[in-house]
């Protein structure tokens, strides 16, 4: 009998350990989703599949998608009369096609214009052109596109409403209008308003007052889009849990739209997301041109870990977190606000491959899990 036991010993604890690691998880998506889905912006490309390491990767993590660039007015409504669908169609079909939530982005934006758009100055051709553009997207996709950003960016930074070809013709109502469009064109969509640095108290109180105006003017909102692109040191644990408290005591579903995490320095301290600026670069403003030195890496992994675990705090207010980008080649970040620039804000290198960045998001999963396998308690 003395022998049999550390045999049998032997073989249940080689068990338990397969067993444990078994129920490690090994994807983003997987490891979340209970919580929230784990979405990331496509590009063209990505949308037909051009790169099959790049597809692989997505199919693998991500389970919600939003279309980076094609779903805006200047690509999907060129001219007055011509709506292009091809890249749209074709960024629906593939959500479809692996199961993901479809998230459409965005109906009414003051940038990224067709030409003809921006040239509206009467009001009466305006309300025709929004009911038109609102109501021919949003019907052929109903019942297939699970939620919209129906107007982006509105407010200034102060939480006033920003000056735009739409406020310009038809004044604030113009917001509330874009909202009964398009609940009326698909009445079971999630409509969102989503706007860059609403985590900040004072566009944060500007968010809370436009969406009162619209709900007490009859318009459909849903829930609030944070894009939180942030930096290592900004914005705060405490504005970004405020902002999550704040829009959900509306009843608000909480939405993290473009999530990315910038390691350089802005010219001038410069905060939000305003692609209108550009600035000329320097060396120091490109500290990292072949590589993130460890300790930004280890900076970068801390500040990921800090942000997903007050989002698993309050999961129960959260519906999405959608990176803005699959992987650092591909970030806006190294155009923008200086070209050229090689950023680092993603959770996968410009080589696809994971970082310490993507382990910190992952372990604050699999810890919990492996806490409860090794104790047998939770």
């Amino acid at each position: 009998m003395k022998l049999i036991k550390p045999c049998l010993l032997a073989i249940t604890t080689l068990l338990f350990v397969n067993c444990t690691a078994q129920k490690k998880v090994s994807s983003l998506k997987d490891a979340y989703k209970k919580d929230f889905y784990i979405g990331t912006a496509l590009s063209a490309s990505q949308i037909e599949e051009k790169n099959a390491k790049e597809d692989a990767l997505i199919r693998k993590e991500y389970n919600a998608i939003t279309a980076e660039n094609i779903m805006k007015s200047m690509f999907v409504h060129p001219q007055k009369d011509k709506y292009d669908f091809a890249l749209s169609d074709k960024f629906v079909a593939y959500g479809e096609k692996n199961k993901m939530f479809i998230h459409g982005h965005t109906l009414i934006w003051h940038s990224q214009l067709a030409p003809w758009m921006e040239k509206i100055k009467d009001s009466t051709e305006m309300k025709a052109f929004m009911k038109d553009h609102i109501t021919t997207i949003v019907s052929k996709y109903k019942g297939r596109i699970g939620s919209w950003d129906v107007v982006n960016e509105a407010l200034n930074e102060d939480g006033t409403l920003r000056k735009s070809v739409f406020l310009n013709t038809l004044g604030e109502q113009y917001l509330t209008d874009a909202f009964k469009l398009a609940a009326a064109a698909d009445p079971k969509v999630d409509l969102y308003y989503n706007d860059y640095n609403n985590e900040a108290a004072a566009k944060r109180e500007g968010t809370i007052n436009l969406i009162k105006k619209v709900r007490a003017g009859g318009g459909k909102v849903d829930g609030v889009g944070i894009q939180a692109h942030w930096r290592l040191e900004s914005p705060s644990l405490q504005e970004i849990e405020e902002s999550i408290l704040a829009y959900s005591a509306l009843g608000l579903k909480v939405a993290f739209t473009e999530l990315d995490i910038t390691v350089l320095p802005n010219p001038w301290d410069l905060k939000g997301a305003d692609v209108n600026q550009n600035f000329e670069g320097s060396a120091k403003m490109n500290p990292y041109p072949e590589k993130l030195p460890d300790d930004v890496q280890d900076k970068l992994a801390q500040r990921y870990a800090d942000i997903f675990k007050l989002f698993l705090k309050h999961k129960d207010k959260i519906s999405r977190v959608t990176f803005w980008g699959v992987y650092d080649g591909q970030s806006w970040l190294n155009d923008w606000p200086i070209k050229g620039r090689t950023n680092y804000p993603l959770l996968f290198d410009a080589q696809l491959q994971p970082k310490k960045a993507y382990d910190s998001v992952m372990q604050l999963k699999n810890e919990k899990k492996g806490s409860i396998d090794k104790g047998f308690k939770d």
